[in-house]
């Protein structure tokens, strides 16, 4: 997908990458809580060497870092997939989101071809992205992302959601998106989040797990925006 944009301070953006030929790009969980941690580290004006945090867990990481760093962009929400992730981002400064992504898809590419003894482009470009900009698209795109691992467990999901009180509980066990720092569960990875630069579509819980299942209804009565449409991504596992 060509940009036929540049990032613009202020505004909002859904960014995803999948692996080359769609290849499973989290094998275990320990791919996970990586990228999970690069997220963070790699959120900030320094250059990063992950190698010395090698064997650190998320929480030593921060520490070592420092919680007051300045990051590069604000991150609203994340979804890991097995063969491909969501990122929803504000760009903070000019080139701030190239710079991170640059960073982030290096190191963790760096990471997993020398945990399983790969060469070569790990991601099937280095990322797509959409602009967010207009303020129903956006909540929305909360929604999208967090419902992501539905796909895991039901393909079809998009089509609709049959039990919402099973889905619910499925999402609040799936540990590799920030759908639970928004459900109200307290966790260190939340400081990933800049929650406070986004706005506040779910003031509680209650609000949140209610806005959860709009996004199918609001895809069936506008299925196509452009190229901005939320149905345009196409990933699948």
């Amino acid at each position: 997908m060509v940009r036929m944009y540049t990032f613009v301070p202020g505004e909002y953006y859904h960014i995803y990458s999948r692996g080359t030929e769609k290849r499973i790009i989290f094998i275990d969980e320990s791919d996970y809580k990586r990228f999970v941690k690069l997220l963070f580290l790699c959120n900030g004006q320094k250059p990063v060497d992950s190698r010395k945090y090698k064997g650190l867990s998320f929480v030593e990481s921060v520490d070592k870092v420092g919680k007051d760093k300045e990051n590069l962009v604000y991150i609203g929400a994340y979804c890991l997939m097995p063969n491909h992730f969501h990122l929803l981002i504000r760009e903070r400064d000019p080139a701030g989101v190239s710079i991170f992504m640059r960073k982030l898809l290096t190191a963790y590419s760096m990471y997993f071809n020398t945990k399983y003894g790969r060469k070569g482009r790990l991601f099937e470009s280095s990322y797509q992205s959409m602009h967010a900009d207009y303020d129903e698209y956006l909540k929305y795109l909360f929604a999208y992302i967090h419902l992501n691992p539905l796909k895991i467990v039901d393909p079809n999901w998009k089509e609709g959601v049959r039990d919402k009180k099973k889905a619910i509980e499925y999402l609040s066990q799936y540990r590799f998106s920030s759908f639970l720092d928004y459900a109200d569960v307290k966790r260190d990875v939340e400081i990933i989040l800049s929650k406070d630069q986004f706005p506040n579509y779910f003031p509680s819980r209650a609000d949140f797990l209610a806005g959860m299942f709009d996004w199918i209804t609001y895809a069936k009565d506008n299925p196509l925006h452009g190229d901005n449409s939320i149905e345009k991504v196409g990933l699948s596992i």
